[in-house]
Parts: structure tokens; C-alpha cells; sequence
């Protein structure tokens, strides 16, 4: 089954709980607020995307601080959950097998039903009805879906570097079950964004300490040629469908505030991207559409992840209401 996970902190938590998966359990990390006394209502979940988990996006620490560091001591509790397949989470039995011999593991329907098993074992930890979502990438298709179906369990939605539906284009994309992902993959991914003659905004002093960490994720990582880490591939096949014009969520199911966050230069949410989304959530009470400057898809890796995190944290903690005066902080 899965790797023992190592704390990141010691006052971390790690907890386990069932996935929609006879016999696979999922895993989820919680860190309390840095303060005592803390609101308990003030409980956020993050939801990862397609290539890394909890560890390795909401919890890495960037020369000793990570944007849960930030959360909690603003007062929060922040929680990471790694679906099936990822990061301390069991694996699909399917990823045992040659990748060809299935069809891609872990589609957003599936992955938001796990989704729901993590917020519904939350909100009764920590006696709370509701948990704000701060989802990235393929991870905001999961968490549109669960909000949809669940609205009763969301409080407020941050959707960073959001996937939207596009018009088809081309031939249609079609994966495997899982695939490796190397460093090399990842290097590529992180700088592809940044325009000619702009100046990097991901250092390789912070990437090269993120990818040994990325590799240990995965015991069997090192054993590839380059070492590589297994991934489900439903998540590339989710983004390639939404890109085909096949949308794995109605965005007007969403009935609650929801902020848009992306980078000027991301490629994965361009501004066309952006507004279908955002004029699609036309029944949440609030939307925003947030544009951080001198920053591409992976934003809360870069320099300028600091913005990212105030504008999150001022979304998630204003609690403002259309003809509401918001309460000061």
C-alpha cells in the first residue's frame, strides 16, 4: 500500500480515512493554527492538481516557510488531502499493472467523491457545517464538481490557475491509466510559461532541494531511468476533455463565493479561459477574478507566491456578503 508519511512539522497531524475504494484509504495532513484559541470554524482544505500532492504544493517549506505556515498564522486550521494515487494516499491496484491496460485512473466524478469523504470526516473533527476549498489546476475540476453536489459543505472557494472548457480543436487526446512523471517533466513545465528575456521566477536553488523531495514521495521513483514519479493520468485526461469541449462540471451549480486566481502569464488560464468560468458561476453570491502579475500556473512555487497567498487569505477570511459591510479584521 502506501509510504508511511514523515511529519513536516511537529505539531502536524496525519489521519486516514475511506475512499470511495474497497480496501484504499486516503490521506490527509492537518496543521493548527499557530495561535491558540483560534476560531474552529475557520478550517480550510486544500485540493491538489494532476502531478504533486499536499506535500510538495500547500505545505513545502521555501527556505523554512510554506503558504500552510502563512494560513495558520493568520488562523487557520489547514488541512492537505492526497488523492488516491498520490503523495501518502494509497495507490490504485491498477498502477501495478502496465499503464496501457486501463483506461486513465482517478476521474474528477470519482476524485470529488473522495473529496467529499475528506471534507464530511473534517467538519465532524472539527465540529464545524462547513470547510472553505482552495483548489489548483486539474484539482479546481474536483472541487467545482464536489461543490456543486455538496454546497451545504462549502463555505467560500479559491480556484488557482483554474481549467476551463475550451472549443474543440484537433484530435482527441486519449491516456493510460498512469504515467511517470520526472524531473525533467516537472523543470520544463515550471519555466515553459515565463516569456523570452523576462527573468526566472522559480529559483533552481528552490527547485533541485523541491524535486529530491518530489522523488521521495514515491519509494519506486529512483528505480526508474530518469528517476520518475507515477502519477494517475485521468487528471491530463480530465484537462485534455475540458479543452475538447467536454466540461466535467456545470459551473452554475456553484452557490458560493468563489475567487479566481491566476498568473499573467498562465497558459493553462488565459483571460478567455478566465471569463467562461467566471461568467459561467453566475449563481455564486460573489466572484472575483484575480490577476497576479510576473506569474505562471505554478504560482504558489514562484517569487511572487506571497501574493497569492494575501489575496487568498483576505478572500477566505473577509466573509462579505453582497450589501453586507465586511467585518474588519
Amino acid at each position: 500500500m502506501s509510504a508511511v508519511a514523515p511529519k513536516l512539522d511537529p505539531r502536524e497531524e496525519h489521519f486516514r480515512v475511506a475512499s470511495p475504494l474497497a480496501g484504499r484509504s486516503l490521506f490527509l495532513r492537518y496543521l493548527p493554527p499557530a495561535k491558540r484559541g483560534a476560531a474552529a470554524g475557520r478550517t480550510v482544505l486544500y485540493v491538489h492538481g494532476g502531478t504533486f500532492p499536499s506535500a510538495m504544493s500547500i505545505a513545502h517549506r521555501f527556505d523554512g516557510y510554506s503558504w500552510r505556515d502563512d494560513l495558520c498564522a493568520a488562523g487557520f486550521h489547514v488541512w492537505g488531502l492526497d488523492f488516491l494515487g498520490f503523495g501518502a494516499s494509497d495507490p490504485y491496484p491498477e498502477m501495478d499493472e502496465p499503464p496501457e491496460a486501463h483506461p486513465p485512473l482517478g476521474r474528477a466524478a470519482e476524485c470529488s467523491v473522495q473529496l467529499e469523504n475528506a471534507a464530511r470526516f473534517i467538519c465532524r473533527r472539527q465540529n464545524v457545517e462547513r470547510l472553505s476549498l482552495v483548489a489548483h489546476s486539474w484539482g479546481t475540476i474536483v472541487a467545482g464538481e464536489f461543490a456543486g453536489r455538496c454546497p451545504e459543505l462549502v463555505e467560500r472557494i479559491v480556484l488557482f490557475g483554474p481549467i476551463a472548457r475550451r472549443q474543440p480543436q484537433g484530435a482527441r487526446q486519449r491516456l493510460p491509466a498512469w504515467r511517470p512523471v520526472s524531473l525533467t517533466d516537472q523543470w520544463e513545465r515550471f519555466v515553459s510559461e515565463v516569456p523570452a528575456g523576462e527573468p526566472a521566477v522559480l529559483s533552481r536553488r528552490h527547485f533541485d532541494d523541491w524535486g529530491e523531495r518530489y522523488l521521495d514521495g514515491d519509494p519506486t521513483s529512483r528505480t526508474r531511468s530518469p528517476p520518475a514519479v507515477k502519477v494517475p493520468s485521468a487528471a491530463f485526461q480530465d484537462i485534455f476533455d475540458a479543452w475538447a469541449g467536454e466540461f466535467a462540471y456545470d459551473p452554475a451549480r456553484i452557490k458560493v463565493p468563489v475567487a479566481i486566481i491566476r498568473g499573467e502569464w498562465d497558459r493553462m488560464c488565459p483571460d478567455d479561459d478566465a471569463r467562461w468560468l467566471f461568467d459561467g458561476m453566475r449563481n455564486a453570491p460573489l466572484r472575483r477574478d484575480i490577476k497576479i502579475a510576473r506569474a505562471t500556473h505554478l504560482m504558489h512555487l514562484e517569487e511572487n507566491r506571497f501574493a497569492l497567498y494575501r489575496e487568498t487569505e483576505a478572500f477566505l477570511r473577509c466573509g462579505d456578503r453582497p450589501g453586507e459591510r465586511p467585518p474588519l479584521p
